[in-house]
């Protein structure tokens, strides 16, 4: 079946997010509860996403030479093994534990990477549509992080964090099975073998050209940078000091899955009949000041679990425009160093809103903290309103 590779790809997504959403949540939550500091907690999280966003960047020109299904392959068996591992480092101090996750990070970073370059062919091969395809892709991310925060909460508390991590690991070997047994490109995936500095300055000379690029590239840094210090700080030390109990931060990981995979199911039946500038603006608007506002102002798990589902619809909304744009406005052959570029810049904000989350709630308490963020995230998500010219160019 010509769909199998895009079967393949989605199924292997799916797994591999899963358990490494659980791992997002068990990680901080075993550093949290083994030091009882913020700061430390944070910079478990950012020594993971430093070296994640430089070998998205750096190994894409490496992703263009030996093939993006390559790469993946061997990025996930070699995740496997590095992942496996942290559970027993982290008894020999943070510092064994700090060199483990740096390394899971730049293998997540690499493979991540490929398995984007790898969509567009497999969607070609199905025929189904790319906005159509690109909220399918998304739905399942948020599926699996539905699956994966709901299970992590739960597991947490009844197997330990350590344990938890360890069914990362197990998931990091089904993914790399399913895409070599199921995934294929066609012959001029594998064809490009550019000079490593000569295809990196390419890479960032196109995006650096196309001002919607920028952009969407400038707004998805501020929000991966709230959003990081939502899920490595806030919520964590929320869950301890206000809620008393970890399964708090699975029903917040979860209810905001929930409300993206609901949301999803929306956009893929009326992918055609949405306005891509309103939805994305909508989209963004909604998933992003409310949380830390909530967070804030209430102890009550109920109401911040409606307002992560709302949150979850919102992202929703927004991720598979990003994502349909980023394909339509470049050409395949520079898609690895591209979206390289690009994931790195926009990443960028993840292991600073991660030290940036654990210093503010050290230095100023979780409230003060989270309303603080609440304000600049509202200010963040207004701008595509104020620069509406080059924004309305999602529409085509």
């Amino acid at each position: 079946m010509r769909s199998m590779s895009l079967i393949g790809l989605l199924g292997a997504e799916a797994i591999s997010l899963t358990g490494s959403r659980m791992s997002l949540i068990a990680l901080p939550w075993l550093v949290l509860v083994t030091s009882g500091s913020p700061t430390l907690t944070g910079a478990a999280a950012a020594i993971e996403m430093v070296p994640y966003v430089a070998a998205g960047a750096l190994g894409a020109p490496i992703v263009d030479r030996l093939g993006a299904r390559r790469v993946s392959i061997a990025a996930d068996a070699l995740s496997a093994v590095v992942v496996g591992a942290l559970p027993f480092a982290y008894r020999t101090g943070f510092g064994a534990l700090a060199v483990l996750v740096a390394l899971a990070g730049a293998l997540r970073g690499v493979g991540d990477i490929s398995k984007r370059v790898l969509l567009p062919a497999a969607v070609e091969r199905s025929g189904m549509a790319m906005m159509r395809a690109t909220s399918v892709y998304d739905g399942i991310s948020r599926g699996s992080a539905l699956a994966g925060g709901l299970a992590a909460g739960v597991l947490v508390a009844w197997l330990g964090a350590p344990a938890v991590i360890l069914i990362d690991a197990a998931s990091f070997v089904v993914c790399a099975v399913l895409v070599g047994a199921l995934v294929r490109t066609g012959a001029a995936a594998d064809r490009e073998h550019p000079k490593y500095l000569g295809a990196l300055r390419e890479g960032v000379r196109h995006a650096w050209r196309d001002p919607l690029v920028v952009s969407i590239v400038a707004m998805m840094f501020a929000i991966n940078l709230f959003d990081t210090a939502a899920l490595s700080v806030y919520i964590p030390v929320w869950a301890r000091d206000v809620a008393g109990s970890p399964v708090a931060i699975g029903i917040c990981s979860a209810a905001f899955a929930l409300g993206a995979a609901a949301g999803n199911l929306v956009v893929i039946a009326f992918t055609e009949r949405l306005p891509r500038y309103l939805t994305f603006s909508v989209g963004f608007l909604l998933a992003c000041g409310p949380r830390f506002l909530t967070l804030g102002l209430s102890s009550s798990i109920a109401l911040v679990a409606c307002v992560m589902f709302a949150a979850g619809i919102g992202v929703s909304a927004a991720n598979p425009v990003i994502a349909t744009v980023m394909y339509e406005r470049v050409p395949e052959r520079l898609q690895a160093r591209v979206f390289g570029v690009a994931t790195a810049v926009a990443f960028a904000g993840m292991p600073l809103g991660s030290l940036l989350g654990g210093v503010a709630v050290q230095a100023s308490g979780l409230r003060i903290a989270l309303l603080a963020t609440a304000g600049l995230c509202f200010a963040a998500t207004l701008f595509p309103l104020i620069a509406h010219r080059t924004w309305r160019q999602l529409d085509g």
